[in-house]
């Protein structure tokens, strides 16, 4: 047999053996890497539990952001009615006010005018003022 003929048979069972690898596997893991993927497993599901209360929090916090928003819109739709409510008021007001200054005018010139007399003032008395006790040094010695 020739030398090319061996060559190739050679390269072919390489080919063969290495293609039975690929297809089985390895069913080796060295310890260090197996604990390395069981604490990657255990991160991983620390990190699915925590983004599932992230998630929960979430939407109960964008219901409670809804629930608000509601009632900041009926809190203004309300504000704007009684904006308007008092605009007409204070219209109202004013003018009943011009009616009774127009027709008290009239009235007013008619009727007699009233003195009004000032109340005296009352005077309090001062009182005098205390007096203070001065201390005497006694020669005690």
């Amino acid at each position: 047999m020739p030398i090319r003929d061996t060559i190739q048979l050679g390269r072919a069972a390489g080919l063969m053996v290495a293609a039975a690898v690929l297809l089985t596997g390895c069913d080796y893991w060295p310890p260090a890497l197996q604990t390395q993927i069981e604490q990657l497993r255990s991160e991983l599901q620390t990190v699915t539990m925590e983004k599932a209360q992230l998630q929960n929090q979430m939407s109960s916090l964008t219901k409670a952001k809804d629930d608000l928003q509601m009632q900041v819109d009926d809190l203004s739709r309300t504000n704007r009615d009684k904006s308007t409510l008092i605009a007409s008021l204070q219209s109202s007001v004013s003018a009943l006010q011009e009616r009774v200054a127009k027709s008290s005018k009239p009235v007013a010139a008619k009727a007699p005018a009233v003195k009004v007399t000032p109340k005296p003032a009352i005077k309090t008395a001062q009182k005098a003022p205390v007096k203070k006790k001065t201390l005497t040094k006694s020669a005690v010695h």
